[in-house]
C-alpha cells in the first residue's frame, strides 16, 4: 500500500486539533533546542507553523511562552487532543507528513527541522520507517521534478531574463499510490502545462511543479546542478591536502545523507575507503569521503608490521596491565613495544596533523552548502572521527547543517570546553563509542594519555544531552588476532548490535532515528529523554 495521504491535512483538523499541534511542536523546540544560539530558528520556524496551520496570530504569544519551557506539563493533553481528532484516528502519519511539507516550503531541510519532526513522530508514535519512505519518495519526486530537457531550459531562461527567479514555496504533499504528489499554488501550476512536465510524472502520481520550480527546489535541497558532493573534487592541492573527494555508497536522493569517514587502510579487503561500511545499513544516501590515501596507507602499513612483531603470549600478558586497564601506576610499556614505536610515530604523527586540515575542509564544503540545503549525519572511526571532530570545531557558528553524528574511537581530547563547542553545532546527538582497552590508541597517546582524557578510550563528562557515550569494549576484542582486523579497518558499526543497551545504534544514526529504541518489549527514548512504552 502506498504512504497515507497528507493533503495540507493540517488546516482540515478542529481549531483545538490545530492549536494543539502547534503547542506541541512548540514545546518541543523549546526543550530540544533551548539555548540562544538557536532562538531565531525557533521563532521563525514556530511563526511559520502557526500560519501554515491557519490559525489566527494572536495565538503567538502563547506559543512564545511555551517555547520558553512554560506549559510544558501540557504535552500530554496536547497528545489527547490529537489523537481524539477524527482525521487521526488511523494515526497521526499524515500530520507528520504535512510537518515534512512545511519544513521544505523555502527549498531547504534544517537539521533542527528534522530533528523535531522526529521527536514528535515519537510522540504521536509514528514509526521511523514510515517517516523515511515518505522522505525517500519526496526526494526522489523531486529530483526527477527538477530535470529539464535542453528545449525546457532555454525556454525557462528565455522566460526569466532580466528578472530574479522567485522563491517558490512548497505548498501542499500527497500521496496516490505510493507515488507523491506536490500541490502548487495556480500561479505556479501554468509553468506545469507550459513545460510539458508530465513526461516525467510517474504512473502512481504526479508533481505539481513547473520545471522553473523544480529546478529552483532541486538546485536548493541537493545542491549546485542536481551534482551535491558526487560533483565535487578538490582540483588542487589545498594547504597541506592533497586529496578530498567523496564516493556515493547508494544510489537516488534523498532528503537526508550520511557521510562516512574511514580512519586508515590496510591492504587486502580493507584496503578500500568503502571496505568498513559496507554494512552501515539501509540509510538513504551515503557517501564515503576519499582523503589523504598516500599517508593513510602508510600509517595501515606500519600498525600491521607493528602488531605483526608484537603478536606474542608475552606482549598479551604485559598489556593487560598498561594504564589502559586502569591500572596508571602499575607497569611502564614494555620495553619490545617501545623499541618498535619509530616505525609508527611518524606516520602517525603526520595522519594527526592531515585529519584536523581535511576536518576543517570538510566544514568548508559542508558550509558552502555542496550537499545542498539538506541534513548531514557523519560517522567516522580513528582518524576518520578525528577528522569529523576537527569539521565540528570549525562549524562552531553553523547550526542547522549537522543532524547525527558518531565517533569510534576517536583520537581527540574528551575536555569538557570541546565537546560543548562541538554540541551547539549538532541538532541531533553525538555518539561517542569508546573502547577501554584500545591499548594501541592509549600506546599512541603514550606522552600524554596520563594527563590528556581521549575521548576513544573514556566516556565524555559532559552535561548535554546531546552527547550519548556507548562503551565497546565487550564489541572489540583485546586479543591480537581478532583486534587486528577491527583497527585496520574491518569493524563494521553494525558490531553494535551486539550491545543490549544501543541494539541498532549505528544504522538509527546514521539514518537519523536517534531514539536507540530496543524493540520487542522495550524502551524507546527521545530527543529530550523521554521514556515511552
Amino acid at each position: 500500500p502506498g504512504l497515507p495521504r497528507s493533503d495540507g491535512i493540517g488546516r482540515k483538523l478542529s481549531e483545538p486539533g490545530r492549536f494543539a499541534f502547534a503547542a506541541l511542536c512548540a514545546v518541543s523546540m523549546g526543550q530540544l533546542f533551548g539555548k540562544p544560539e538557536h532562538s531565531a530558528f525557533r521563532d521563525h520556524y514556530l511563526q511559520g507553523l502557526v500560519r501554515w496551520l491557519g490559525l489566527d496570530d494572536s495565538v503567538l504569544p502563547v506559543m512564545g511562552a511555551f517555547l520558553s519551557g512554560l506549559g510544558c506539563e501540557g504535552s500530554d493533553t496536547f497528545l489527547s487532543i490529537l489523537q481524539a481528532e477524527p482525521l487521526l484516528v488511523t494515526g497521526a502519519t499524515s500530520i507528520i507528513q504535512d510537518l515534512v511539507s512545511f519544513s521544505l516550503k523555502d527549498g531547504q531541510y534544517d537539521a533542527r527541522s528534522r530533528v523535531l519532526i522526529r521527536h514528535v513522530s515519537c510522540l504521536l508514535r509514528v514509526l521511523p520507517q514510515q517517516l523515511e519512505e515518505f522522505e525517500e519518495t519526496l526526494g526522489e519526486q523531486l529530483r526527477e521534478a527538477g530535470e529539464e530537457t535542453e528545449e525546457e531550459s532555454s525556454r525557462r531562461r528565455r522566460k526569466e531574463r532580466g528578472r530574479k527567479l522567485r522563491r517558490y514555496l512548497l505548498i501542499g504533499l500527497a500521496t496516490v499510490g505510493g507515488g507523491t504528489v506536490i500541490g502548487v499554488t495556480g500561479g505556479l501550476a501554468a509553468p506545469l502545462v507550459a513545460a510539458g512536465a508530465g513526461a516525467v510524472l510517474g504512473a502512481g502520481g504526479a508533481a505539481a511543479l513547473g520545471s522553473a520550480t523544480g529546478i529552483a527546489i532541486m538546485a536548493s535541497l541537493f545542491g549546485a546542478a542536481g551534482a551535491g558532493l558526487t560533483g565535487y573534487k578538490m582540483n588542487k592541492c589545498v594547504g597541506a591536502i592533497e586529496e578530498f573527494e567523496f564516493l556515493p555508497m547508494s544510489s537516488g536522493k534523498h532528503l537526508h545523507l550520511t557521510i562516512a569517514v574511514t580512519g586508515w587502510l590496510c591492504n587486502g579487503k580493507s584496503s578500500s575507503f568503502q571496505a568498513p561500511w559496507c554494512r552501515l545499513g539501509d540509510c538513504g544516501e551515503q557517501y564515503c569521503l576519499v582523503w589523504e590515501s598516500r599517508f593513510l596507507r602508510d600509517l595501515g602499513s606500519a600498525m600491521t608490521s607493528l602488531l605483526d612483531g608484537l603478536v606474542s603470549m608475552v606482549a598479551q600478558e604485559a598489556l593487560k596491565y598498561t594504564i589502559l586497564s586502569g591500572i596508571v601506576t602499575a607497569l611502564t610499556w614494555p620495553a619490545s613495544l617501545l623499541a618498535a614505536a619509530s616505525v609508527i610515530d611518524n606516520p602517525w604523527c603526520v595522519c594527526l596533523s592531515r585529519s584536523a586540515e581535511v576536518g576543517k575542509h570538510l566544514a568548508q564544503v559542508l558550509r558552502s552548502r555542496q550537499q545542498g540545503k539538506r541534513p548531514v549525519s557523519l560517522i567516522g572511526f580513528s582518524l576518520g572521527a578525528r577528522v569529523i571532530y576537527f569539521c565540528l570545531q570549525e562549524l562552531a557558528n553553523d547550526q542547522g547543517i549537522i543532524f547525527d553524528v558518531v565517533l569510534l574511537g576517536a583520537p581527540v581530547e574528551g575536555s569538557e570546553k570541546a565537546w560543548e563547542k562541538m554540541a551547539s553545532v549538532v541538532a541531533g546527538k553525538i555518539v561517542n563509542g569508546y573502547c577501554r582497552g584500545d591499548w594501541l590508541l592509549g600506546f599512541l597517546y603514550r606522552s600524554s594519555a596520563a594527563q590528556l582524557s581521549v575521548a576513544g578510550l573514556q566516556p565524555i563528562n559532559v552535561q548535554d544531552r546531546r552527547i550519548i557515550n556507548v562503551d565497546l569494549s565487550s564489541v572489540v576484542s583485546q586479543m591480537f588476532p581478532t583486534g587486528l582486523k577491527a583497527m585496520c579497518g574491518e569493524f563494521q558499526p553494525s558490531s553494535l548490535h551486539q550491545i543490549d543497551t544501543a541494539s541498532t545504534l549505528p544504522a538509527m544514526i546514521a539514518d537519523g532515528d536517534t531514539r536507540c529504541a530496543r524493540r520487542g518489549g522495550a524502551v524507546c527514548v527521545g530527543y529530550v529523554g523521554e521514556t515511552r512504552d
